[in-house]
């Protein structure tokens, strides 16, 4: 079990880089190891062939709450009166600090910054006869988003906020069961896509086979599943990423479009979207920057020194192939305008006679309170300056976001079951507005 999760990990490693950790049960004791670093760097031989067992739970950390430190990678294990419960985690708690404070007063102690560690906590300490008890009456207190697989002495389970803000979806491999966020780890590892985890549901997987128990959902998926994080291979909400992308991109020229010789996308998230302009316009694609594939992605990274550092070594022009040419440069995103200047003032090099930056997402202005670690707003370009204003600051011929009617229709997804907060505001549970990512360190006392 721990290999088959090592090689799913690999196929996650998208979703976080900081750390990578595997816990696994034999029905008596559960195990785990966890190291800073990509998977490849935190398991070797040896420390896979200590992690026997017939259950198993993985998890790449991406932070949103607590620091990129050894203490806080995960799956973490936590005991209690209630019994012995290993948890990983992909969300954000917006009423983790509350709720630490509560537990903290019940004699719980805390050893990470996280709100994972809250959630494990919270479970532990909730009333009921069973797990499914505990976690229902956790799930009313909790608020924000959690997609969860919990690991107890002999059962797996698997829990999606009644939001559904992050994906988990379900599958099957040799007659046993296996959860995971996005449907392209099943793939990897030689698992069948039986469907996803619905908003609000807890599935209880052990020698009886799968059990599911639903909480009532209100959902609202994460918009930047759809433009950003997933991979364009994994199904989410019963739709392929690939084709949405594609969209987003053939919706982009209907919208804005210009005069010019070529298309290329950032890769790799706008590769999809570059295409559907390009098929739109009637114009080539063309691969004309490369990607150092051993850079990580810049956006996920926890320090703003490093995301610059890895911005200059992320990628490299083919001038052969743009010199002279007006190009279209379709991105996913423009969060902090980290990036964007310069990719431009890389492609200006390169002899580029005109520049026009297309974007699939509209503008940016408000942050993420549910696992997008997007920075505060006084970070996000577009909630300082006007469209205008941005395109001078990148230093593009012309730029054009795509519209949130146009992204509806790309995602194909009714507006109320998604969350649309980061591009309006308009947040599907309340939030503090400038909510701090290490209050729940400061609160441990580490520094």
């Amino acid at each position: 079990m721990a290999r088959l999760t090592f090689f799913a990990l690999f196929a996650l490693q998208h979703r976080g880089q900081e750390s990578a950790g595997i816990a696994t049960s034999d029905a008596k004791r559960i195990k785990v190891h966890t190291r800073m670093g990509l998977v490849s760097q935190a398991f070797d031989e040896a420390s896979l062939g200590q992690l026997r067992g017939h259950i198993a739970i993985g998890h790449n950390r991406y932070s949103t709450t607590g620091s990129s430190r050894a203490i806080n990678a995960q799956p973490l294990i936590v005991e209690g009166y209630g019994g012995t419960l290993a948890l990983a985690h992909n969300g954000n708690i917006v009423n983790a600090a509350h709720l630490r404070q509560e537990l903290v007063e019940l004699g719980y102690h805390f050893h990470t910054s996280t709100d994972s560690e809250v959630i494990a906590n919270l479970i532990l300490s909730s009333p009921g006869r069973n797990w499914v008890d505990k976690l229902r009456y956790s799930m009313r207190r909790l608020q924000g988003a959690y997609s969860l697989a919990l690991l107890t002495k002999d059962s797996l389970i698997g829990v999606r906020d009644p939001l559904g803000v992050r994906p988990l979806c379900l599958g099957q491999i040799d007659g046993g069961w296996v959860l995971a966020s996005e449907s392209c780890a099943l793939d990897h590892i030689g698992a069948r896509l039986s469907r996803e985890v619905e908003p609000g549901e807890i599935l209880v997987i052990d020698g009886n086979g799968v059990e599911s128990y639903q909480e009532p959902p209100r959902q609202a998926s994460c918009v930047f599943e759809y433009i950003y994080f997933a991979r364009p291979d994994s199904i989410f909400n019963g739709r392929l990423i690939y084709p949405a992308r594609e969209a987003m991109g053939k919706i982009l020229h209907r919208e804005y479009p210009v005069a010019a010789d070529m298309v290329i996308g950032v890769p790799d998230s706008a590769t999809q979207a570059g295409i559907g302009y390009a098929q739109a316009a009637g114009i080539s694609f063309s691969d004309g920057l490369l990607k150092n594939r051993y850079v990580g992605r810049t956006f996920i990274e926890p320090d703003q020194r490093i995301r610059e550092l890895g911005v200059k070594l992320k990628f490299n022009p083919l001038p052969q192939l743009l010199s002279g040419k007006r190009l279209v440069v379709i991105d996913d995103s423009i969060v902090r305008g980290t990036t964007t200047p310069h990719v431009v003032s890389l492609l200006r090099g390169a002899g580029v006679a005109e520049v026009h930056m297309r974007v699939c997402a509209p503008p940016i202005r408000y942050p993420c309170f549910f696992g997008v670690d997007m920075a505060t707003r006084w970070e996000l370009i577009a909630a300082q300056k006007s469209v205008p204003e941005i395109k001078d600051f990148i230093g593009a011929d012309s730029l054009g976001y795509l519209s949130l009617e146009g992204l509806l229709e790309a995602v194909a997804i009714p507006r109320d079951k998604l969350c649309l907060a980061c591009l309006t505001g308009d947040y599907p549970i309340p939030v503090q507005l400038e909510m701090d990512k290490l209050a729940l360190e400061t609160a441990t006392g580490q520094t």
